[in-house]
C-alpha cells in the first residue's frame, strides 16, 4: 500500500485552504466503510480523490472498478451493474459478471451516478440497504462485499430537485460529502500544478522544458472552465510546440480555438454557471441579502440556493450593505 504522504505529493496537489480541507478527509474516510458522495465540476478530480479512498483503505489489495454512469445505455444500466445469467433474455448466449461481482471485496466507483435511470436507481438503492443482488434471469441471491463511492458533476441537492438523483438514493450515497473546488476558486495552486504537469510531460516527450514568466501569468489569469484536466493539456501542448526549450507564450487561452477545445457538454456548464452567478446576485440586490426571499423568489430550496452563493463566493451581506445605503 502506497504511503499517503508519497500518494498526495504525487497525485493530490495543491495547497489551497479549501482543497486541503477536503484531502485532510481522505485518510479518515479510508478507514470506515461508509457510502461516499463526491461532487465537483468536470475535470477537478472527482476520480483521483476515489482512487486515494480505495488505495489508503484496507480494500487497497481488492479491484477498484470505476465506471462512468453516463456513458452506459440506459436499457443496459442493470445488466452492466448486476450482470445476467445464461439465457435471461434474447441473445444471451453467455453468462455475464456484473460490476459489482467484478469489484468484490474492492470499490466501485460510480460517475455521473444521476444519469443512471430510475428503474436502476430504484436496484441500486436496494442494493446498498441489502447489500445483496440479482443478476438478471437468476433465482437467487448473491450477497456482496463492496463499498460504493459515487460522483457526479453538480451539486446533488440541485440534482435531486432537477429530479435526476432520486431523494431516498441520495440520501442513502451521501452518508459522506466530499466537495472539490474548481480551478478558479484555488488560483494559489495554478503555479504547483503547471509545474508538476511540466516536469511530468517533459520526461514524458524526452525534454527539458521551463515555463516562462509571461506564460506563467497566462496561466494565472485564466479562468479555467475545464479545470485542472484543462491546465494540464494545455501544459502539455506546450511542452510539444516549445521552442529552444521553454513556453513562452499561451495565446490559445482566452481566445476561439479555446472553445473549440471545449465539449459541448463543457461549454454548456460554463455558459450556465455565468447565468446562475449573475442571477442569484440579482436576485439578492433585489431582496436586500435576504437569502430566504431570494430562494422564494427563484422557486428553489434555500439550502440548494445557499449552496449557489457559496459555490460562486457570492457575498450576501453586501447586498445588505446596499440596500440600507438606498
Amino acid at each position: 500500500m502506497e504511503k499517503w504522504g508519497e500518494f498526495t505529493s504525487r497525485y493530490l496537489i495543491g495547497q489551497n485552504a479549501l482543497f486541503l480541507k477536503e484531502i485532510d478527509k481522505i485518510p479518515i474516510v479510508a478507514k470506515c466503510d461508509s457510502s461516499v458522495l463526491v461532487h465537483g465540476q468536470t475535470g477537478t478530480g472527482k476520480e483521483v480523490f476515489v482512487r486515494a479512498i480505495h488505495y489508503m483503505s484496507p480494500r487497497a489489495s481488492k479491484p477498484f472498478v470505476a465506471i462512468n454512469c453516463g456513458a452506459i445505455p440506459p436499457d443496459l444500466a442493470e445488466n452492466e451493474l448486476f450482470g445476467h445469467k445464461y439465457g435471461a433474455f434474447t441473445g444471451a448466449s453467455h453468462e455475464k459478471i456484473g460490476l459489482i461481482q467484478e469489484a468484490e471485496g474492492g470499490s466501485l466507483f460510480l460517475d455521473e451516478i444521476d444519469s443512471l435511470p430510475q428503474t436502476s436507481q430504484v436496484k441500486l438503492l436496494r442494493f446498498l440497504q441489502e447489500k445483496t443482488y440479482r443478476p438478471l434471469g437468476s433465482t437467487r441471491e448473491f450477497k456482496s462485499n463492496v463499498r460504493v463511492v459515487a460522483a457526479m458533476n453538480i451539486d446533488p441537492a440541485e440534482s435531486v430537485e432537477m429530479g435526476r438523483l432520486r431523494k431516498d438514493l441520495y440520501y442513502r450515497l451521501n452518508v459522506i460529502s466530499i466537495e472539490l473546488p474548481p480551478l478558479s476558486a484555488r488560483p494559489d495552486d495554478i503555479p504547483l500544478l503547471a509545474n508538476h504537469f511540466l516536469k511530468k510531460h517533459s520526461a514524458a516527450y524526452g525534454k527539458q522544458i521551463s515555463l516562462s514568466r509571461e506564460a506563467l501569468e497566462t496561466l494565472k489569469s485564466y479562468d479555467w472552465p475545464g479545470n485542472v484536466r484543462e491546465l494540464e493539456h494545455v501544459i502539455e501542448r506546450g511542452v510539444i510546440f516549445a521552442q529552444n526549450g521553454i513556453i513562452n507564450e499561451l495565446p490559445q487561452l482566452g481566445s476561439a480555438s479555446t472553445k473549440e477545445l471545449l465539449s459541448f457538454k463543457e461549454a454548456k456548464q460554463k455558459v450556465v454557471e455565468e447565468f446562475e452567478k449573475r442571477y442569484i446576485s440579482d436576485l439578492l440586490a433585489i431582496h436586500g441579502g435576504n437569502i430566504s426571499r431570494a430562494a422564494l423568489a427563484a422557486k428553489k430550496h434555500r439550502r440548494a440556493f445557499l449552496y449557489l452563493i457559496q459555490k460562486y463566493g457570492i457575498d450576501s451581506q453586501s447586498f445588505r450593505k446596499v440596500a440600507m445605503v438606498a
